[in-house]
């Protein structure tokens, strides 16, 4: 569960959103904080990709789907897992998920 701007938004045991209607900017923060993430412009461009992602497909993409949706949204240099781990040392694709408010991408453990 997170406080948001006084607003209660339950969270699954890993932290992920129950209900992805709940996501704002705000909630994002809130999220990164709680993975000890300090949100930059690179991590709101790939998390836009990642809710892109979401919407059309209406999953999370693992690592090599993200990846590659990155490289088509936003060119090879950032597609890189290097660049991907500095954003999101956990995981790009989960810790990346969990930040955009979507649910555990179901490849990754």
């Amino acid at each position: 569960m997170l406080v948001v701007n006084q607003q209660t938004i339950q969270t699954d045991k890993e932290g992920y959103l129950e209900n992805i209607e709940d996501w704002n900017e705000d909630v994002a923060e809130a999220l990164a904080t709680s993975e000890q993430i300090e949100l930059t412009d690179k991590h709101w461009e790939i998390i836009h990709v990642l809710r892109e992602f979401y919407k059309t497909y209406e999953t999370s993409p693992s690592a090599r789907p993200l990846a590659k949706a990155v490289k088509a949204s936003l060119g090879e240099e950032k597609a890189n897992s290097i660049y991907l781990m500095t954003l999101f040392p956990e995981s790009p694709a989960k810790q990346g998920a969990k930040i955009a408010g979507l649910p555990r991408p179901a490849n990754c453990f």
